[in-house]
């Protein structure tokens, strides 16, 4: 068994912030800085040997459960900038995974925390990877961005509500809609003049059901307090919760 080191553990990886990534304020969406995390997070899987191609042979994929995010200053076009990330520690059949987002002058724009599920293709049900070093979950567990795990929140029942269509381009390789399209869909439920004033503090995110190509989904978003939100989003065919999410501006 080799020994791991905190460097062996952490990979950075480097982004230029595109027109594609921005809004029309030329911020970086909510829903590009939670792409940067997951690019960041396949490619350090990638590069620990427990990415796609290695959870394949034991027919699993991963699955992104939950995901808090804090940010302290939106990126900007052009703006180049830096994701650390790291596998942190297993909470049951939870991987938890940790980030810092840094611009190009090492300020911190953004910390978050993530857990992941490794899925069976055939079940569809979560699973304990099996033949990789088990130590390589946990060997950081006490390197925090967060020192809370990933936000689990409570249901939204009452508020005002969005429906939203799953088109062809919201679906990933995994063939259901794919994790940022959730974010896409919760900011889309704002007027663009509320954009143009305010801007995500702090975003979490729980993934409850797939969102299979042609579903509809109704949204209720909750105003818990002046700038803080909260949703909910229901498959209307399936009747099941599709995501639970919260927003703070």
């Amino acid at each position: 068994m080799l020994e791991l080191t905190e460097s062996d553990l952490t990979l950075y990886s480097e982004f230029k912030i595109t027109s594609a990534d921005t809004d029309m304020f030329t911020r970086i969406r909510a829903g590009a800085v939670v792409n940067l995390l997951i690019q960041s997070a396949i490619n350090s899987a990638e590069s620990l040997g427990f990415g796609f191609d290695g959870l394949k042979v034991q027919k699993l994929f991963w699955v992104l459960s939950r995901m808090t995010i804090e940010i302290y200053h939106p990126l900007t076009w052009n703006q180049e900038t830096e994701v650390e990330t790291w596998p942190k520690s297993v909470e049951g059949l939870l991987y938890t995974r940790d980030y810092i987002i840094r611009d190009k002058e090492q300020n911190i724009i953004a910390r978050a925390t993530s857990g992941w599920l490794a899925i069976d293709s055939e079940t569809k049900r979560p699973k304990i990877i099996d033949g990789i070093q088990a130590e390589m979950f946990v060997h950081l567990k006490d390197k925090h961005a967060f020192h809370e795990s990933p936000e689990k929140l409570p249901p939204t029942h009452e508020g005002e509500t969005f429906i939203t269509h799953s088109g062809y381009f919201d679906i990933d390789l995994n063939r259901h809609v794919t994790s940022t399209r959730y974010i896409d869909w919760m900011m889309d439920t704002f007027p663009v003049d509320f954009h143009k004033k305010y801007y995500p503090k702090r975003i979490s995110i729980n993934f409850m059901k797939e969102t299979m190509p042609g579903d509809s989904i109704t949204i209720i978003r909750g105003n818990n307090n002046e700038l803080q939100y909260s949703f909910e989003g229901t498959n209307l065919l399936h009747k099941t919760v599709a995501f639970r999410g919260k927003i703070d501006f």
